[in-house]
């Protein structure tokens, strides 16, 4: 019987390294087609100086923006499996993800881990580059604009993350205790933890 892999999506642990491969992949596609139009056309007229080469330019520009979005990834290092480990031990039924880099107009911000339960979201990141301050001022910042008036906290050390983890799942039912949320109709399964969690997703590589 055939083993059905599950797809990694954002948020998953192994993300980074999927989209590595998977965009390297993309970009190859990519330029497949502008680069036989133009050595079609070059083979045809003996010449550059044709219609070919000016299609097989325009088809380049989405190519070379495959380009970017690979070289945008492969500048991420993978979070620790190590660590990975660790936070699944604390996280519980926390809406938690993994692997996001968070980026800004100013800068990209790398988050090993986020969790979110109410109006607390928290995360970890291991890079010593990381602005933390800056981090949680563009998180916040960004879901106040789409409604979620919640505090954020990143930390830098391991231990004192996975304690607010399990701080949040033990206080939980007091931590989204009268928060207003009124389910989507199209998905009323998904709830405000997840809502708010996809807004990071929307500001992530």
């Amino acid at each position: 019987m055939k083993k059905d892999k599950r797809k990694i999506r954002k948020g998953d642990y192994g993300y980074i390294r999927s989209q590595q491969k998977k965009r390297v992949l993309y970009t190859i596609l990519a330029f497949l087609a502008p680069l036989s139009v133009f050595f079609t056309g070059l083979y045809i007229n003996r010449t550059r100086n044709t219609i070919f080469t000016v299609v097989a330019v325009v088809a380049c520009l989405p190519a070379c923006k495959f380009a970017v979005g690979m070289i945008m990834m492969f500048l991420q290092k993978p979070m620790s499996r190590q660590d990975y480990l660790e936070i699944e031990k604390h996280k519980h039924g926390l809406t938690c993800a993994y692997e996001l880099a968070v980026s800004a107009y100013e800068k990209q911000s790398f988050l090993d881990s986020v969790a979110v339960c109410g109006n607390t979201v928290v995360g970890y990141t291991s890079r010593m580059k990381t602005d933390t301050a800056f981090a949680e001022k563009h998180i916040q910042n960004i879901l106040r604009q789409n409604g979620f008036y919640v505090s954020v906290k990143i930390f830098r050390r391991l231990p004192d993350y996975t304690a607010r983890l399990e701080s949040m799942w033990e206080h939980r039912e007091s931590l989204e205790k009268e928060i207003k949320f009124k389910p989507d109709p199209n998905e009323p399964e998904v709830t405000r933890n997840e809502k708010i969690m996809r807004v990071i997703y929307a500001i992530s590589l």
